[in-house]
């Protein structure tokens, strides 16, 4: 597999522990895992493979932290890269907005790099979220608030199918 970095934005502390998680699946060390508000655009460059992944707050709002690095991924070379998105949010609260953060990354990176990892949105209730494009998820979207349960699942799921994108 290609060399991996991990690069995420958490206020409450469930997608550092979903990027952990995933790190740990993936072999991937801690000096390759970013916390955005800690990161550089210069650091995505050691990376063929870049997974993004973020929290949504409020009514489909980006997690804080992002909101400033978003401009700097945006602004960065990811020509000839993978990326891979995941992405927290609230079904039941916020059915209406259901991990609008990661269909905002989504729209960042799209045009500049390969994205991965897109996933049904079949066992999942929710009104409406920005995440999903053409019938699928952009990405892992996650429920930790009402479904923690199936976060195990559904990254192990996950996580097979991008090792096949990938190669």
């Amino acid at each position: 597999m290609n060399k991996i970095g991990i690069f995420y934005g958490s206020s409450g502390g469930n997608t550092e522990s979903v990027a952990k998680t995933i790190a740990k699946k993936l072999g991937v060390g801690a000096s390759d895992i970013y916390d955005v508000c800690n990161a550089k655009a210069a650091d995505l460059a050691a990376y063929d493979t870049l997974f993004f992944g973020t929290s949504t707050w409020g009514i489909g709002d980006l997690q804080d932290d992002w909101e400033g690095f978003a401009a700097s991924v945006g602004a960065a070379d990811l020509s000839g890269k993978k990326i891979a998105l995941f992405g927290c949010g609230d079904s039941s609260g916020y059915c209406d907005s259901f991990c609008d953060g990661m269909g905002k990354l989504y729209r960042t990176v799209k045009d500049k790099a390969v994205v991965i990892g897109f996933r049904s949105v079949e066992g999942y209730t929710f009104d409406s979220s920005e995440a999903v494009t053409d019938g699928l998820f952009v990405g892992l979207a996650l429920d930790e608030d009402n479904e923690s349960k199936l976060t195990e699942g559904r990254i192990d799921a996950w996580l097979a199918q991008l090792k096949s994108e990938l190669g």
